[in-house]
């Protein structure tokens, strides 16, 4: 008789870089839920240490570490008492990536996860990606270092996730293009006009989907899927010219790989970034999630349409950016956390933001990028460019 107790896999441990933005929340609800497979070895967060606090003493993690220096204090008082180490800063979180962790989910949003998501892929493990300006940034750096390193990424953004799990990479050349799906945000149905006169209130209210308000206002501009067409450039073995954008206003299909026999295969489910962060976390099995499932004769009809570039011309700014080289997709990263930051902050209307990353597009000429330096030194000129831009107005 077998000993069934001999068949239960240990728990896999795990680094959340990024604990305190929505997947870093979403990826705790799961282990939550889930206490026997998981072990969480390091959180890190940036200025909310509340919750960072409250997060480290129920998982009770190795390493915690607040990004902002200036919250270090507070951090050590909370956790005053608990087996747990702290840190503070960037050589803080490297020290977060470089831990010994089956998984490392990469969820700092902005520029600010670059080196650490870098430091995590050369440890050679499993990374899961949730950051789009690692690869928008510095995307061949990036894959350089993982065929180096041998690690694995996986791609947790809902759209290259979906790709992920129905490309065929043993028969790459099968594959005739790819298909990104977007809702459309907020202002899908909107006028130009009324776009104009859109708050950051009615920008991050999607209408699918619970995200940050960057990434929130990001779907209304559409920004976001010109950034995850640059991703998928260098996720997937394909070109520019391979990779397509349909507005599915539903978002139920997540994207799709159309194959040269004519063959399109998708992925298919309820807009929840549980499901994504689930099959990262479970990879290569799959683990079961309290996430609503889909059902498809209540949905009642899907839709699908082309994008509006005249309405949303971020998208093909991004693709001649992605045409222009290294140094563009960088300024076009950017220049949009300034604009956005600033729309945020009711200092520009809603339809500067594209405007202003026009603009700084257009005046800098950066020379060439030789290291992951002269991508910080390219990134800190766009964004004085824009905030000179910005005084401006």
């Amino acid at each position: 008789m077998t000993n069934s107790s001999t068949n239960i896999s240990p728990p896999k441990s795990l680094t959340l870089l990024g604990s305190t933005g929505s997947i870093g929340q979403n990826t705790l609800n799961l282990v939550r839920d889930s206490p026997e497979k998981f072990e969480v070895i390091a959180l890190t967060g940036n200025k909310n240490v509340k919750l960072l606090i409250e997060q480290a003493r129920e998982f009770l993690p190795k390493l915690v570490v607040v990004a902002d220096a200036a919250l270090y204090s507070e951090l050590k008082r909370g956790l005053s008492g608990a087996d747990i180490q702290v840190g503070c800063g960037l050589a803080a979180l490297n020290d977060a990536a470089e831990l010994n962790s089956d998984i490392v989910i990469a969820g700092i949003v902005g520029i600010a996860g670059l080196t650490p998501t870098l430091t995590a892929i050369k440890q050679g493990g499993i990374v899961a990606l949730a950051n789009k300006e690692c690869l928008v940034c510095a995307g061949q750096l990036f894959i350089d270092e993982i065929v180096k390193s041998g690690a694995t990424l996986i791609p947790v953004d809902s759209e290259h996730n979906a790709i992920f799990q129905v490309f065929d990479f043993e028969k790459a050349n099968s594959v005739e293009s790819l298909t990104l799906t977007a809702s459309g945000g907020p202002f899908l149905n909107m006028s130009l006009s009324e776009m104009a006169a859109a708050t950051p209130m009615q920008a991050k209210s999607h209408p699918n989907w619970k995200m940050g308000a960057k990434i929130s206002v990001d779907s209304a501009t559409m920004m976001n899927k010109g950034l995850e067409l640059i991703e998928a450039y260098y996720l997937f073995p394909v070109e520019e010219e391979q990779i397509n954008i349909v507005i599915h206003p539903q978002s139920v299909i997540h994207s799709l790989v159309n194959y040269k026999d004519g063959s399109v295969l998708a992925q298919l489910g309820t807009p929840d970034m549980r499901t994504p962060i689930s099959y990262a976390l479970a990879w290569p099995e799959r683990m079961e999630t309290n996430t609503s499932k889909l059902d498809l004769a209540k949905v009642g009809n899907l839709s699908f349409q082309t994008p509006d570039h005249r309405r949303f011309p971020a998208i093909n700014i991004s693709r001649n950016c992605l045409k222009g080289g290294a140094v563009p997709p960088i300024i076009l990263n950017a220049a949009n956390e300034i604009a956005v930051d600033a729309f945020l902050k009711n200092r520009i209307r809603f339809l500067d933001i594209v405007r202003i990353v026009e603009e700084v597009l257009a005046k800098i000429h950066f020379g060439n990028l030789n290291s992951i330096e002269d991508i910080y030194s390219c990134d800190i000129e766009a964004r004085e460019k824009s905030l000179e831009i910005l005084s401006g107005l």
